[in-house]
C-alpha cells in the first residue's frame, strides 16, 4: 500500500501490470521505459525465462517532486503469467495500490484472460484487498492480430472498467492505459488520504508530474475501447 514518509517528504506508490502469459505486460513496461526521457527514467530490471518473458517482475521507477515539496515515487511491476507461477504473482501483488490488467484481444485467448482475472481476484483477496475497491484499468492488447474481439463486444462485456485497445509493441494505447491507471490511483489515494489538502497535490498536477517525462508515441489515441 502507499507509503508516506513525512520526515523525508516522500510518497511511494506501487502499480502492477497483471494478465495471462504473453499478453503484453512486459511489452507495456518496455515501451513506457523507451518513451521516457533518458535523463529521468530509472533502470529497467528484467528477468527472462524460456517459458515466458518475465520470471518475477520488471521494475520501472518513476519519480517527480510536488509543489509542496514531496517526492512521489511510482514503482511499476509486472508478474509472470504462467499458471505455475501463481505464488510469485501473489507476492508481487502484495502492497499494490493499482492494477492494469493486460488482456489478449484474440478470441482464442478468452479463457486465458478469464482464468487470469479470477486468479488476480483470488490473489488480491488472499493479500487482504477489497477486490471491488482497488483501482483497476483493463487493456485489450494485440489489436493488430487476426480474429480479435470487436471493440463493441469488449465494451459490452467490460462495462464498469476503463478499457483501452492497444498494440503495445508499437506503443499504441500504452500511454493512454498508464495515464488512466494513474488517474484512478490518484482518486483512490485522495479519497483515502485527502491528497489534495494534505499534500497540495491536485489530480491534474499528479498526472502532469507523472507524464511530463514521456514522449507520445505515433498512432496513439485518447479514447477508451
Amino acid at each position: 500500500m502507499v507509503q508516506i514518509n513525512m520526515a523525508n517528504r516522500e510518497i511511494s506508490v506501487k502499480v502492477v501490470y497483471y494478465g495471462p502469459a504473453l499478453s503484453g505486460k512486459t511489452s507495456n513496461l518496455l515501451k513506457l521505459h523507451e518513451l521516457m526521457n533518458p535523463d529521468s527514467r530509472g533502470k529497467m530490471v528484467t528477468l527472462d525465462t524460456k517459458d515466458d518473458r518475465t520470471l518475477y517482475f520488471d521494475f520501472l521507477p518513476v519519480e517527480f517532486t510536488t509543489s509542496g515539496g514531496f517526492s512521489i515515487k511510482t514503482k511499476v511491476f509486472t508478474v509472470p503469467g504462467q499458471v505455475m507461477h501463481k505464488s510469485t504473482r501473489k507476492v508481487v501483488l502484495a502492497g499494490a495500490d493499482a492494477i492494469a490488467f493486460i488482456a489478449d484481444s484474440q478470441r482464442a485467448s478468452a479463457s486465458a484472460n478469464a482464468y487470469s482475472w479470477r486468479d488476480m481476484e483470488a490473489n488480491l483477496k488472499a493479500n487482504g484487498f477489497d477486490f471491488e475497491r482497488i483501482p483497476k484499468v483493463v487493456q485489450f492488447n494485440k489489436r493488430d492480430l487476426p480474429d480479435v474481439k470487436p471493440l463493441q463486444e469488449i465494451r459490452d462485456a467490460w462495462q464498469g472498467f476503463p478499457t483501452f485497445p492497444a498494440v503495445a509493441l508499437r506503443g499504441e494505447g500504452v500511454i493512454e492505459t498508464y495515464r488512466e491507471l494513474m488517474r484512478v490511483l490518484y482518486r483512490s489515494l485522495d479519497e483515502k488520504h485527502d491528497f489534495a489538502t494534505k499534500f497540495g497535490l491536485s489530480e491534474e498536477d499528479f498526472l502532469k508530474g507523472l507524464l511530463r517525462n514521456f514522449a507520445s508515441p505515433p498512432g496513439t489515441g485518447s479514447g477508451t475501447a
